[in-house]
C-alpha cells in the first residue's frame, strides 16, 4: 500500500513543481490531481504539454496516482448526462497521456422527484460506458463513494450492480456512512472489496473512523494501490504531512504485527495438534 494525497484541499493552490516538492519532502509517493486547481492538468493541454507533465513527475519519482474529476451522471437531463460521459472519456485520455492509471468520477445525490431505481441504473450504465472507454487506453474509472444518499451503502451498491464492466472500479472514500449501527465497516467493505481501485483517507489522527480495521482489511486482501490523504489545508503543509506519513506507517506496522501474531498462533496450535 502506498501513501499519497489528493489536491482537493491540501495542495489546491500549488503548481506542479510545488506539488512535487511537497510530496518529496513529506515522503508521499503519489498525488491525485484534482481538476480546476492551480496545477492545471486539464484536457486543454496540448500533446506536448501532456508529455511534459508526465516527464516532470516521472523524473521526480512521484506518481500521478489518478486524476480527480467532478463528472457525475445523476442529472435528470439526458443531454447533461451525455456531456458528462463524453467529457469523462476525454479525461481518461488525458490520464493516459500524463501517465495516470485512473480517473475519479462520482455520483452526487439522487434527484428529487425521480425514482431512485431509475437513477441507480442511469449512473451505473454511464459509469460502465466510461469504464469501457477507459479500458481502451489503460485507465481505470473509479467511482467515488460520494454524495448525499448515494454514499450510503444501500444506494451505492445498487449503482455498482449496474456497472457491469471489469474496469469500473470503486474509490473507497472513508465516509461515516460506511459504518453500520455498531460502527463496523465490514459489510460494506466486503461487498465492494473486489472492485476497490483507490482509497481516500481523511484525518487518521482522529478516532471517528475505524482506521486500523480499514488498513488491516486492505492488507489482508492484498491491496497494493494508493491510500490518498484528503484533508483540509494546513498552513504548514510539509510539516503536517510528515506527521501524517509517520502516523500512517505506524498504523500499518501495528496491523501487520497483529496479523502476524494471529497467523503465528494458528501455526503453533496446528503444530501441537499434529504432534499430539
Amino acid at each position: 500500500m502506498r501513501l499519497g494525497m489528493v489536491t482537493y484541499q491540501m495542495g489546491h493552490d500549488l503548481d506542479v513543481d510545488g506539488l512535487i516538492a511537497l510530496c518529496q519532502a513529506a515522503g508521499l509517493e503519489g498525488v491525485e490531481l484534482r481538476t480546476t486547481h492551480r496545477h492545471g492538468v486539464e484536457v486543454s493541454l496540448t500533446p506536448r504539454e501532456r508529455g511534459e507533465v508526465r516527464r516532470r513527475f516521472e523524473d521526480a519519482g512521484v506518481a500521478i496516482a489518478g486524476l480527480g474529476s467532478a463528472f457525475e451522471f445523476h442529472a435528470t437531463d439526458p443531454q447533461e448526462v451525455r456531456r458528462n460521459i463524453e467529457a469523462a472519456k476525454a479525461y481518461a485520455q488525458l490520464a493516459a497521456d500524463v501517465g495516470a492509471p485512473g480517473i475519479k468520477v462520482r455520483p452526487n445525490g439522487l434527484p428529487e422527484g425521480t425514482a431512485p431505481e431509475r437513477t441507480y441504473g442511469q449512473i451505473g450504465r454511464a459509469w460502465a460506458e466510461v469504464a469501457a472507454a477507459g479500458a481502451d487506453v489503460g485507465v481505470e474509472v473509479r467511482m467515488e463513494v460520494h454524495g448525499a444518499k448515494t454514499q450510503e451503502p444501500r444506494h451505492f451498491l445498487q449503482i455498482l450492480a449496474h456497472a457491469d464492466h471489469p474496469n469500473a472500479k470503486v474509490c473507497w472514500n472513508s465516509n461515516p456512512t460506511d459504518m453500520d449501527e455498531t460502527g463496523d465497516i465490514g459489510a460494506f467493505f466486503e461487498a465492494t472489496a473486489d472492485r476497490i481501485g483507490l482509497v481516500h483517507i481523511t484525518e487518521i489522527g482522529r478516532p471517528q473512523y475505524p482506521w486500523a480495521d480499514l488498513f488491516g482489511r486492505l492488507q489482508r486482501m492484498g491491496y497494493a494501490g494508493f491510500c490518498l490523504a484528503e484533508i483540509a489545508h494546513n498552513p504548514e503543509p510539509e510539516r503536517f504531512m510528515r506527521y501524517y506519513r509517520t502516523l500512517y506507517d505506524l498504523y500499518l506496522q501495528v496491523t501487520q504485527g497483529a496479523q502476524g501474531r494471529r497467523a503465528g498462533g494458528t501455526t503453533a496450535r496446528g503444530s501441537r495438534m499434529l504432534s499430539d
